[in-house]
């Protein structure tokens, strides 16, 4: 799969970095340089996976049989319910109880903070993509810090990660192994992957990755009130909402959240601060103090924000940017020269609202929220959440 690899429909048009907007007060009169274009919404390609790895994706995702105590599953953190996340600042993985911000640590503690804020899965499908809709699914980048690339690598990570699913009852190095020969002992997992990959011998981590990924590939959200609006429904966004997309432009959000996702995938020093939670700092990629900018899409459903889940708003972040502009770090480990030029110098002034309401527009609740009766390991789908 290299770069021409394409898993949506004709999407090219929604290019956010050539987005110029002029809106008139009255009954507003919008004007696009990508007007001669027709966007539809962005969707996996379902050839891409067959619906019996799909079905078995899904399966996994939701069986906590994959955690070393048997506790935790993918959508612990996950949970359609909180937009494919868990509404923490730091997630609560094995050792906890409950689902999104009811969630806690059992008594007596045995389980640690997750180092980081869960993103969305949803629409990670698209991880990547530039400002021309092209990107590669093998090297997607993963994680606050890109240190993986592709949702295959990626789904496998958390099962080997102490304060996520590991636990203590598995080390780093044989968790994976340690899973592999309990879903081997399942006769219902010994057919669906069967189904999936054919041949006797299809319980393989390997497998158990793409199908993780080929699920979390169908779940997408990209029918929003801006989608619809660029598709020609003018009733979509009102006056603020069209002033907001105009600033968005001009004050120079665009300039990173860019594309038909909103963000350039790439890593910028920003000087976000520390989680409390956490005995030591979090110096993202490589000890740089860089994180990779997140896509704007579904932010209305997946609140707190940042890598360390500080922001609970849109309009903590807005005034964030405000405190940092000119150069003012926020984190004293990182001096003002290291913050990013574009952060720097965006003007945020008097458009807060209108930019924070034109990023609910991004939004979209249609996504899959069926949740699964039971899962092959007859433990609770999704692990302690109730």
């Amino acid at each position: 799969m290299k770069n021409h690899t394409k898993l949506f429909s004709a999407f090219a048009s929604l290019i956010l970095s050539f987005l110029v907007f002029s809106c008139k007060t009255n009954d507003s009169e919008v004007t696009t340089l990508s007007e001669k274009l027709t966007p539809s919404s962005l969707r996996v390609d379902a050839a891409t996976a067959s619906p019996q790895t799909i079905a078995l994706g899904k399966t996994l995702f939701w069986d906590p049989i994959l955690s070393g105590n048997k506790d935790v599953a993918c959508a612990t953190c996950h949970h359609p319910a909180t937009g494919y996340t868990d509404r923490l600042d730091l997630s609560i993985g094995t050792g906890g109880v409950g689902l999104g911000v009811n969630r806690h640590f059992l008594n007596p503690r045995t389980g640690v903070f997750v180092k980081r804020n869960a993103q969305t899965i949803l629409n990670t499908a698209f991880n990547g993509m530039d400002a021309n809709g092209n990107y590669d699914p093998s090297t997607a980048p993963m994680f606050w810090d890109s240190r993986i690339k592709s949702l295959e690598t990626q789904s496998l990570e958390p099962i080997k990660t102490l304060e996520e699913m590991r636990g203590t009852k598995f080390t780093e190095t044989n968790a994976l192994d340690s899973v592999i020969a309990r879903l081997k002992n399942i006769p219902e997992y010994q057919l669906l992957f069967k189904n999936a990959f054919g041949g006797t011998q299809a319980i393989t981590s390997a497998n158990m990755s793409v199908a993780i990924a080929a699920f979390e590939r169908t779940l997408t959200a990209n029918n929003s009130p801006f989608d619809r609006f660029k598709r020609g429904e003018t009733s979509a966004m009102n006056a603020l909402e069209i002033q907001g997309m105009n600033a968005f432009q001009t004050v120079g959000c665009a300039g990173c959240h860019a594309g038909s996702m909103f963000s350039d995938y790439q890593l910028h020093v920003l000087s976000v601060p520390d989680n409390a939670k956490l005995a030591t700092s979090d110096a993202g990629a490589n000890g740089t103090y860089s994180f990779r900018t997140p896509s704007l899409r579904n932010l209305k459903v997946t609140p707190p924000y940042m890598h360390s889940g500080v922001f609970g708003t849109l309009d903590d972040i807005l005034r964030f940017y405000g405190r940092i502009a000119g150069g003012n770090s926020q984190n004293p480990n990182v001096n003002n020269r290291q913050i990013d030029g574009r952060i720097r110098n965006l003007r945020i002034q008097n458009n807060a609202a209108a930019i924070v309401a034109f990023i609910n527009t991004l939004s979209d609740d249609n996504f899959d929220k069926t949740v699964p009766a039971s899962v092959p390991s007859k433990l609770n789908p999704g692990g302690n959440i109730k």
